[in-house]
């Protein structure tokens, strides 16, 4: 399933907008006309459609009543119609938003992250062998329940949240023990060591959880 299609006969401004969608990990589809839009849809579907109203043939309204009538896929309508009846007609029908054009592009990448939190977010991460579930609060590694204490855990999902940044020693204490903690941070070495001979295959020499000399750890 496609991530985001997007239904625009600008080619300009759609060849922008996917850009943007890209550079943000979003696999996007792009139909110039209702028509395709629809043949898109029915084809491959789609997490969101953010749709125009102004489209040759078939119109954005009508292609968001026929999305309608199967599918409660959130729509955005972008659209230059900015009469009060046009956005209530375009909310009457289902769509889940009206964005006059032009917008800021920053604000409609927003409110797109923010449908796909709120719509597609998921309680499992998973990294190659490991996977963590936020809501049960366990972890796999190749299928097999691992053990962890509430620090190891919490640890282990914040490298998986933030793969591949590296992180300072001072922010991981803060944000696990808190700043006003009576621990040490000698302690969050200790908990990196538990962590890794819990999940990586040679915890003497880790490939997941690397030490950043002069900064503190990254998740790889």
């Amino acid at each position: 399933m496609t991530d985001i299609l997007i239904v625009e006969d600008n080619e300009e401004l759609s060849s922008l907008l996917c850009d943007f969608l890209r550079a943000e990990d979003y696999t996007v589809s792009v139909a110039d006309t209702g028509e395709k839009a629809l043949t898109l849809y029915e084809k491959y579907g789609a997490k969101l459609v953010i749709l125009d109203v102004l489209l040759p043939g078939i119109d954005g309204f009508a292609v968001c009543s026929k999305i309608r009538e199967n599918s409660n896929t959130p729509i955005l309508i972008v659209s230059a119609r900015t009469e009060k009846e046009d956005k209530l007609n375009g909310l009457i029908l289902g769509a889940d938003d009206y964005i006059e054009k032009p917008y800021d592009i920053d604000i409609l990448l927003a409110k797109i992250d923010g449908i796909f939190k709120r719509r597609y977010a998921v309680d499992e991460i998973t990294d190659n062998n490991i996977t963590i579930n936020r809501a049960s609060r366990t972890v796999l590694k190749d299928g097999n329940r691992v053990e962890m204490t509430s620090k190891e855990f919490e640890l282990l999902l914040m490298f998986l949240e933030n793969k591949g940044k590296a992180l300072t020693k001072e922010y991981i204490f803060d944000t696990i023990w808190g700043s006003e903690s009576f621990s040490e941070q000698q302690t969050l070495t200790v908990h990196i060591k538990w962590l890794r001979q819990k999940i990586e295959e040679d915890p003497k020499n880790p490939q997941k959880i690397k030490t950043v000399w002069g900064v503190g750890y990254k998740y790889e």
